[in-house]
């Protein structure tokens, strides 16, 4: 039997309690608006209120609320200092943990798919976790061969819980919405919906970890723990210790910071080039500093976790992401907004301005113009209002742009990787990681092509 409270109407008594909440706050704003108290203070005053619900409501489930949790986590550099501070803790719990399962209940499961000596493939196991997720947690072990180890095991009912969680939160997405200036929830929600099934799969899980794995083994710069064993709802992996990247963005130095982004970056343009997989969950929890980078113990690298949603990317991304990064930093108003017809990000039913579509992304590429760019929550808080500002020709023009479902998971981790560094607050040099990885950002030089026909 489940510990998730996962019953129908537990689930969605404490769900359906948030658009109730949003409501009265939303008199109560009005109310305080009568007597004379500025718009703009009432709103944040009611955007923080919502925002502790949301986040306290959201921690004491798993499923899909965690998860959608989680995903929107990153994005809290977006919202006003005075709203996103005094609740910021409680974001990163939400990314770290969760309520654990009784002991009983991981014993059955590793008992229904391990076999009943299960406890003989270990010399340890802890059985409190440490750490607990959206559909399972991680507890800490010694493989029979000596070898420390991750066991993750999986909630059961899990599924259930996703679905039913996900499905309730659409409903009012609109509702939710504006938490986050600039984002659009409700593709949010049906994105992580469409991921359920591979999320639970730790077959899957377990082949797309190994073979990044396998891919970074001996790299100075990215570690990820090789796969020990796998089963339906167990999956066992090398441990792997390190700071998670949540204490260095409450806590570490600049230069840990620094360095933390400049992987975050390099790992996300680079594991697609190298395995044909992105890692689409970059919440900080999954990811670790690990000392010991190329330029010794004083040096770091980047561990990363949970491969349990990844983007299958054959030829890495796509070039016309580099194509039209390039072409837009060049100055190629025209080109372009062609190459954004063809690929299906401007509808053929619509004609807009080709420099206004410039004005539009240029500040958003602006980390890409420079060779160094600091990331920080103000920038990210500038970028949310000025496609969120009804009044604004980027609100205006963003709303009759298309993203095509082929690039919706891109998006989505292009820009939670951004949330994270302007969380870590980090300079990172990001045009040399996609000089490096991005297919189509550097143009292929003719010379190429001639020598690669005269090989053949």
């Amino acid at each position: 039997m489940s510990d998730l409270p996962r019953k129908a109407v537990t689930r969605t008594a404490k769900l359906a309690a948030l658009p109730l909440g949003i409501a009265g706050r939303a008199t109560w704003g009005f109310g305080k608006r009568i007597v004379g108290e500025s718009a703009e203070l009432v709103g944040r005053e009611l955007q923080q209120r919502t925002a502790e619900q949301l986040f306290k409501v959201l921690g004491e489930l798993k499923g899909g609320a965690m998860k959608f949790g989680q995903a929107l986590s990153v994005f809290e550099s977006a919202l006003p200092e005075e709203v996103a501070g005094p609740y910021r803790a409680a974001l990163t719990k939400l990314q770290e943990a969760a309520p654990p399962m009784p002991t009983r209940t991981v014993h059955a499961v590793l008992e229904e798919r391990l076999g009943e000596g299960w406890n003989e493939l270990f010399l340890e196991f802890e059985d409190k976790p440490a750490a607990a997720a959206s559909i399972g947690q991680v507890h800490r072990a010694v493989w029979h061969d000596g070898r420390e180890v991750a066991v993750k095991v999986q909630y059961p009912g899990a599924g259930e819980a996703l679905l039913s969680d996900l499905n309730q939160l659409s409903r009012f997405s609109r509702l939710l919405g504006p938490l986050i200036p600039g984002m659009d929830i409700k593709p949010l929600i049906t994105e992580l919906k469409d991921r359920v099934s591979e999320e639970l799969d730790y077959g899957l899980e377990a082949q797309a970890q190994q073979a990044h794995a396998a891919e970074f083994t001996d790299d100075p710069d990215v570690v990820v723990p090789q796969v020990v064993h796998q089963s339906d709802q167990v999956l066992v992996t090398e441990w792997m210790d390190g700071i998670p990247l949540s204490e260095i963005i409450s806590d570490g130095t600049q230069e840990q910071r620094d360095r933390a982004g400049q992987l975050l970056a390099r790992f996300l343009f680079s594991g697609p080039a190298r395995t044909g997989l992105l890692h689409a969950d970059p919440h900080p929890g999954n990811f670790r500093l690990l000392p010991g980078g190329p330029e010794g113990e004083d040096d770091w690298r980047l561990g990363v976790l949970d491969f349990g949603t990844v983007d299958r990317l054959p030829g890495g991304l796509p070039a016309t992401i580099g194509e039209s990064l390039r072409m837009t930093l060049d100055g190629e108003a025209e080109a372009v907004y062609e190459l954004l017809r063809v690929e299906g990000f401007v509808k053929e039913t619509i004609e807009l301005d080709p420099d206004a579509v410039m004005d539009y992304l240029l500040p958003i590429i602006e980390p890409a113009q420079v060779e160094e760019f600091t990331f920080t929550r103000g920038w990210m808080r500038s970028q949310a209002g000025r496609v969120a500002d009804i009044r604004s020709p980027a609100y205006q023009l963003g709303k009759q742009l298309n993203l095509p479902p082929s690039y919706l998971l891109i998006h989505r981790v292009t820009l939670s990787t951004i949330g994270v560094l302007c969380q870590l607050g980090a300079t990172v040099r990001l045009r040399e990681e996609l000089e490096e990885w991005l297919p189509g950002f550097v143009p292929e030089d003719p010379a190429d092509g001639e020598e690669a026909v005269a090989e053949a």
